[in-house]
């Protein structure tokens, strides 16, 4: 008696390309047709389970749920019944068809951070059913021989899949684990996809708006400009809401000038502010290139005092905090202190006599070759820059400082292999 795809051995094995391969039996042990395609249903941190075939009987197709296949191997599939349902096949929330909408098509290398394309998809025999558990990316080449059900492949889960349907588990699925990039590794894939992909790939940022902001500062300036463009004048103001300051400035400065101002109006007040100030400085010298986030205290508090607010800035970005600046009385800049030194002294200690008084600064309209050589000379972290009466208007950190520096092309070299 032919086995129940119920009781099939655990830990089983089947090859989609194997699969296609292979004709239709059906209960009278006669040819039916031949597969045409498998159907799974996405979960939620699980394997996709089999869930159907779409097969071809003539040039007709119709679809066979799982619960009228009787048996699948290496060899055969099974079914348990002759009679066919031939009406097209259509998708039911969270199911793909593997080979349409697999097979062939790139998908997200999680730990290369790459786009890669899949070539065949392997089940296994689990207590609930075939699950869909490994990938095949394993490219031909013009050299070898062997069928693909003889590579190795990678599980699943090492995957993010682009497909559509945003409402699907899968899409919630993409939208959770693409987390596990960094804002720069996600930018560089939206830089090297299709505009499909990048479509796909834009809808499951956006359903996390910090990371959607994260990720448009890290694109490159032509490509961030596309992007936005595309967008009404509220949605792009809501990304740049989220940016930093100064990113958020040259972004506005890269829209179109008949759209900078409704643009500038739907900002957050603060925001507004911020990036309104630092858009009247050119963006090639220190007043363009700061950033308007930075960690400052009276000089008469503590360093104690200094790392509760360092606590309290989540939303400032790393390289922004790497210093504390201590203030007079006035608002003026009296000193500089690093953090790693900080936390090498008392908590107690005050500001005033732990902040070095003899510190490196720019002015607004200083040069990018001014502002890197300084910071080069100095081993500089980040600048302090300050207006005429010596005031902060804000800092450049050093990656700021770098990208303004290096020539563009070069940089793009480099960020595509992070």
């Amino acid at each position: 008696m032919t086995p129940n795809i119920a009781s099939q051995p655990l830990d089983a094995t089947l090859s989609l390309s194997s699969m296609l391969k292979d004709a239709i039996i059906d209960a009278d042990d006669k040819p039916l047709g031949r597969l045409r395609d498998v159907v799974v249903k996405l979960r939620a941190n699980q394997y996709p389970l089999f869930s159907g075939l779409v097969i071809g009987v003539g040039s007709a197709r119709g679809f066979v749920p799982r619960r009228d296949v009787l048996s699948m191997d290496a060899k055969s599939i099974r079914l348990r019944t002759g009679r066919v349902n031939l009406l097209p096949f259509e998708h039911r929330d969270g199911e793909v068809l593997l080979k349409q909408d697999i097979l062939g098509h790139r998908l997200i290398d999680i730990a290369r951070s790459a786009l890669v394309r899949a070539y065949d998809v392997r089940f296994t025999s689990t207590p609930e059913g075939w699950a869909a558990t490994a990938l095949d990316v394993h490219k031909h080449r013009w050299f070898q021989l062997g069928a693909h059900e003889d590579h190795p492949a990678r599980d699943w889960h090492a995957f993010l899949l682009l497909i559509g349907n945003q409402n699907s588990p899968g899409a919630n699925v993409t939208a959770d684990r693409i987390r596990r990039l960094k804002p720069a590794q996600i930018a560089d894939l939206i830089e090297s996809a299709s505009t499909q992909e990048q479509s796909l790939l834009l809808e499951r940022v956006h359903t996390d708006p910090q990371l959607e902001a994260n990720v448009f500062e890290e694109l490159d300036d032509n490509k961030q400009t596309q992007l936005l463009k595309m967008r009404s004048d509220q949605d792009i103001a809501e990304v740049l809401s989220r940016m930093r300051a100064d990113d958020a400035a040259d972004a506005v400065m890269d829209l179109p000038q008949s759209r900078r101002r409704s643009v500038l109006d739907l900002l957050p007040p603060s925001q507004n502010s911020r990036v309104l100030a630092l858009l009247g400085y050119h963006e090639a010298t220190a007043g363009g290139l700061m950033g308007t986030d930075y960690l400052a205290l009276p000089e008469e508090q503590s360093i104690a005092d200094a790392i509760q607010k360092l606590r309290a800035a989540t939303t400032h970005q790393p390289e922004a905090l790497v210093t504390i600046h201590a203030l007079r009385s006035d608002g003026t800049l009296a000193g500089t202190l690093g953090l790693v030194r900080a936390l090498q002294l008392d908590p107690a200690t005050l500001l005033r006599e732990a902040a070095d008084p003899q510190t490196v600064v720019a002015s607004p309209e200083d040069d990018i070759i001014a502002i890197t050589t300084r910071m080069a000379d100095f081993n500089l972290l980040s600048l302090p820059v300050l207006d005429a009466s010596g005031r902060i208007l804000g800092i450049v950190t050093v990656d700021d400082a770098l990208e303004a520096a290096i020539q563009r092309d070069w940089f793009h070299r480099k960020t595509v292999h992070r």
